[in-house]
């Protein structure tokens, strides 16, 4: 295919000439190198000056269009009956075809190849031991995961109340599900479970400075690093 010799950004009187004697009854590439510019300016030039292919070039082989309506020959027709109207799954019902089709509740990809039953159990990356109670898939996949602790004390008390959360006694930490006992729980605070997490109540006093002085330090480096 012929590309244009020069591209310009406006166009010559002559060029214009040009476009409006041959656009309509040549190919708009073959125009575009006579013109000396690009397909899409020259077919965009055309349409600014309203300037139309011929009917002669559009029933001719150069046009493209092989019956004159480009292609319309091959296209469905209105009312046209399709081989297969009314034959549900008419494709695919060959037992070597259904071997490996997708059922309804099918698993694909990475949940098929992670799927675990309900039940199952795992220890958590902060040591918990969690069992899987649902597969319900409206449920965000870490909510299909429950404490066993939790599990525990609401099985012999009823609803965990808001704002409160079950926690192991102090010593008595475990992932051993047969240690896993009311006796080994209590039920606590958000309040009171934030003032157990907090470094004052957890490390002695020179270690929680130690902790303040780390963050300190490192809030300045990362002003430091901000206007760097």
């Amino acid at each position: 295919m012929l590309t244009a010799r020069r591209s310009s950004r406006s166009w010559t009187s002559d060029q214009i000439e040009s476009l409006k004697i041959n656009f309509a009854d040549w190919p708009t590439y073959l125009v575009a190198f006579v013109c000396g510019h690009s397909y899409s300016a020259t077919a965009a030039k055309a349409a600014q000056l309203g300037l139309k292919k011929s009917a002669e070039f559009l029933q001719g082989p150069s046009s493209g269009r092989l019956d004159g309506k480009r292609g319309s020959a091959c296209r469905f027709q209105k009312g046209h009956g399709t081989w297969n109207k009314g034959t549900k799954g008419v494709t695919g019902t060959h037992p070597n075809c259904r071997r490996t089709q997708f059922r309804k509740g099918d698993r694909r990809g990475a949940a098929s190849r992670n799927y675990v039953p309900i039940g199952t159990t795992r220890i958590t990356r902060d040591g918990m031991l969690e069992r899987k109670i649902t597969d319900d898939p409206e449920i965000y996949p870490a909510r299909r995961w429950v404490a066993v602790s939790r599990l525990v004390w609401e099985a012999q008390y009823g609803v965990i109340p808001s704002g409160h959360a079950v926690v192991f006694k102090k010593g008595m930490a475990t992932t051993d599900e047969a240690c896993i006992t009311t006796d080994a729980l209590e039920l606590v605070s958000r309040a009171e479970l934030m003032r157990r997490n907090s470094y004052h109540t957890r490390y002695p006093k020179e270690v929680g400075r130690l902790i303040q002085l780390k963050g300190a330090l490192n809030r300045k480096i990362n002003a430091r690093s901000k206007k760097a």
